[in-house]
């Protein structure tokens, strides 16, 4: 009996074309193996609307076809189900897909659904909202909110609020640290708290590079104030993986956090930032998410960075191609239509 999957598609998450990935999709995809529907998202929350019909109607696999965003709604809709997710990552971010090494290339990710491996993994909670890469409180939540009240994506936009954000203050911080039946306090002076069910917020940027999705514990990485010599040197570490090696950082593991601060305040959850109050709490859930990827997972080597790099080029150079192929195919069959017309009413004009 074939197995059922929905591939829902956010049209305008990343820059690629939509149009060429679901062509690429459709030619991957094993039909004597799997019957599939297409479904694009026209709304924010439009995604888990769409998985919970899927998961209803006893659809095997919900593939999100998009970022960070579109995985985190398709995701929370399928949480505790029978129903697995998939991912084919189209997004600027793509955490989750990078932390467990699930094919940048569009055509190698629809080629690892037909594999299926399903395994389970881990979420997260904060303030009961569901997360499954990274949550966390001060600067890059501070970032995130300007980011998002800019009006305006792209790098450019990102990179213009981090530099106006450069003066941002650390602030103190009261943990209560839970694992199981154990709890303890303690007092952070801090520039970031990061609590991290997989490894890297997105990009390759490792802020916890030990973590894992299976292990039904958070990674918590707290960096404390440091000076300026320090800031290039955190971010060489954020992305060759070892920030968990610098000294201005410190980390632990526990399976919940409550995070008290003086003011309300920023927090964000896998990159999207919302106003929190005084208090955040936060908890893994271990094994609540059934997900289609390959067995292996973690922190890659720098080396490997680089060749997923070079491997994300070489695919968005395809998609291009048959995007540019796509579209002079179009452009021909105008041409040939609009001589057509030409043709048919020179052929109605009566001669005298």
């Amino acid at each position: 009996m074939k197995k059922k999957i929905v591939f829902i598609v956010n049209p305008i998450s990343g820059a690629q074309q939509k149009s060429v990935i679901l062509s690429q999709i459709e030619r991957a995809i094993d039909t004597s193996k799997f019957d599939f529907e297409i479904v694009k998202t026209a709304y924010a929350g439009h995604a888990t609307q769409i998985a919970k019909e899927a998961v209803s109607n006893g659809v095997d696999i919900v593939c999100a076809v998009g970022g960070d965003g579109t995985v985190n709604e398709t995701a929370r809709a399928l949480l505790h189900t029978n129903t697995a997710l998939a991912i084919i990552p189209c997004g600027s971010g793509n955490g989750l897909a990078r932390h467990l090494h699930i094919p940048i290339d569009p055509i190698r990710a629809a080629e690892l659904i037909g594999e299926g491996c399903v395994q389970d993994i881990d979420y997260g909670l904060v303030n009961d909202k569901p997360f499954f890469c990274v949550c966390g409180v001060g600067f890059d939540a501070h970032v995130s909110m300007k980011f998002a009240e800019a009006g305006r994506r792209g790098p450019i936009t990102y990179v213009e609020n981090v530099i106006k954000s450069l003066k941002y203050a650390p602030r103190e911080y009261e943990l209560e640290i839970y694992n199981g039946e154990d709890v303890r306090k303690a007092t952070y002076k801090a520039f970031l708290i990061s609590c991290a069910n997989a490894s890297q917020y997105g990009n390759n940027a490792y802020i916890a590079p030990q973590a894992s999705v299976r292990d039904g514990v958070m990674d918590v990485t707290i960096i404390e104030p440091f000076n300026f010599i320090d800031a290039p040197i955190i971010a060489v570490q954020l992305f060759n993986g070892t920030i968990d090696k610098n000294v201005r950082i410190k980390t632990f593991r526990c399976d919940k956090l409550i995070i008290n601060r003086k003011k309300p305040g920023a927090m964000h959850s896998d990159g999207e930032p919302s106003k929190a109050d005084c208090r955040v709490v936060v908890e893994i859930i271990k094994g609540g998410l059934k997900c289609v990827c390959p067995q292996n997972e973690g922190v890659r080597e720098f080396g490997d960075n680089i060749q997923s790099m070079i491997e994300e080029q070489v695919s968005n150079l395809r998609i291009r191609s048959e995007q540019m192929l796509l579209s002079t195919k179009q452009t021909q069959r105008r041409i040939a239509t609009m001589n057509k017309n030409v043709l048919d009413k020179v052929g109605k004009v009566k001669i005298r």
